[in-house]
């Protein structure tokens, strides 16, 4: 297990992986949430060749509908 930085906090995950694999492992459907990888805004259809490292950051945003 390895360290990734998401939303600020360390978070342990098997690692390297996919962006989609790292969600789901979450508990978070890739569907539901926007992500900047190291700074980048990530379009969800590069979610499974997205390849998250040791050591990076990750802002994630779940999607709320409403009105």
């Amino acid at each position: 297990m390895q360290t990734v930085i998401a939303n600020g906090k360390p978070i342990e995950a098997q690692l390297p992986c996919s962006l989609e694999e790292f969600l789901r492992a979450q508990g978070l459907p890739p569907r539901s949430v926007v992500v900047e990888h190291n700074g980048e805004a990530v379009p969800p259809s590069e979610f499974p060749r997205r390849q998250v490292q040791a050591g990076d950051r990750l802002e994630i945003v779940r999607i709320v509908a409403g009105g």
